[in-house]
């Protein structure tokens, strides 16, 4: 064998040894990652300015995509509707949600959650959507991508993403990044019937909250009790502490509760108490510039492109025969290898002979 082959091949073999082992959980297809001589790894630590705290919601924040009420509601769902989609489920707020699940149950609630580093956010799309779907998720995918500095990328072997699926249990989303595999809910078509679900359901998953309930909402909204159904007088619980980034409280944000949401009489919820805030709340046409502003805000976006977003395909396997010549499909490896070619003279002479 020639000796500059045997030297690359027992490096290559040396590196793949030393990253980490990726398995499946059959169940669920949950990812699992193993690192050499350190057990399951540990998720990196973070500045106090990358967490988000869950204390306040308790164990309202976790249960199970309910196939039922919820499903029922939102498939029904017109949108000739005075309230949106998302606000129709059985879960905290209407569409927060952590999906039980075994390992939560064995190693305890989490607490917090965390931002997405440098604003990457790894995906997947697992549900069965048709084409008018797909345009909906992939146009507000291409919003987050025009205006912010917030990157969806096609998810390869990352361990922390989202994955989004149209399951019949309604619109719902974790909050932040919890860990692991976390789903994002779109049940078609009620909540792909209006372009700013999407977008509602994803700046949960980035760590945003509900505006109607800031810490300061009773200057700007009058929330009208005797209106909200007994079962969801809890979704207008006012947060104790919550972190705007110095943005103005604002009737027309993505994440604003429509003036009917959770009525039991059809009259309003939400009042509100300056000029223009009730023509405003509860759109789900897109962004706001507050809404924009704040994203940017929260992941220290310094420059916006302005270019459209094209989705991009995950490109294909390439066969066991192709992956000496092509790459390892691991980049770490392929660059390793790259680096190495070039640095033992294995040119393009060396591929002819």
């Amino acid at each position: 064998m020639n000796q500059k082959v045997f030297l690359l091949l027992a490096s290559a073999f040396a590196i793949c040894q030393a990253l980490p082992f990726v398995s499946y959980d059959d169940v669920d297809d949950t990812e699992v990652v193993e690192l050499p001589g350190n057990g399951l790894e540990e998720p990196p630590k973070l500045g106090q300015d990358m967490i988000i705290d869950l204390t306040p919601f308790g164990a309202a924040l976790f249960g199970k995509p309910d196939e039922k009420q919820t499903a029922v509601r939102v498939g029904n769902f017109s949108d000739a509707d005075a309230v949106n989609p998302e606000e129709l489920g059985n879960y905290l707020e209407g569409d927060m949600l952590v999906p039980q699940t075994d390992l939560i149950m064995k190693n305890g609630l989490p607490t917090q959650s965390s931002r997405w580093p440098n604003g990457i956010v790894p995906y997947e799309i697992r549900g069965n959507f048709n084409s008018k779907d797909m345009s909906t998720i992939e146009n507000a995918i291409a919003e987050y991508h025009r205006r912010t500095c917030i990157r969806f990328v096609r998810r390869s072997s990352e361990r922390d993403y989202i994955s989004i699926k149209g399951d019949n249990s309604g619109c719902w989303s974790s909050v932040g990044r919890v860990g692991g595999k976390q789903e994002v809910n779109l049940q078609s078509p009620g909540c792909l019937s209006r372009p700013g679900t999407a977008m509602h359901e994803l700046m949960h998953a980035l760590g945003f909250l509900h505006e109607q309930n800031r810490m300061e909402r009773d200057n700007y909204v009058a929330i009208q009790y005797n209106n909200v159904q007994s079962s969801a007088r809890n979704n207008f619980e006012k947060a104790a502490r919550t972190e705007a980034f110095g943005v103005p409280y604002d009737y027309g944000s993505v994440m604003h509760y429509s003036k009917n949401a959770f009525s039991i009489n059809g009259q309003p919820t939400i009042v509100a108490m300056k000029a223009n805030g009730a023509d405003k709340m509860g759109q789900r046409n897109g962004f706001s510039d507050f809404d924009i502003e704040k994203l940017n805000r929260m992941y220290n976006c310094a420059t916006v492109g302005s270019a459209p977003y094209s989705p991009v395909a995950p490109a294909p396997a390439p066969s066991p025969a192709a992956g000496a010549a092509s790459g390892s499909g691991n980049p770490i490896v392929d660059s390793f290898l790259g680096g190495l070619i070039s640095g033992l003279g294995l040119g393009e002479e060396d591929k002819k002979e």
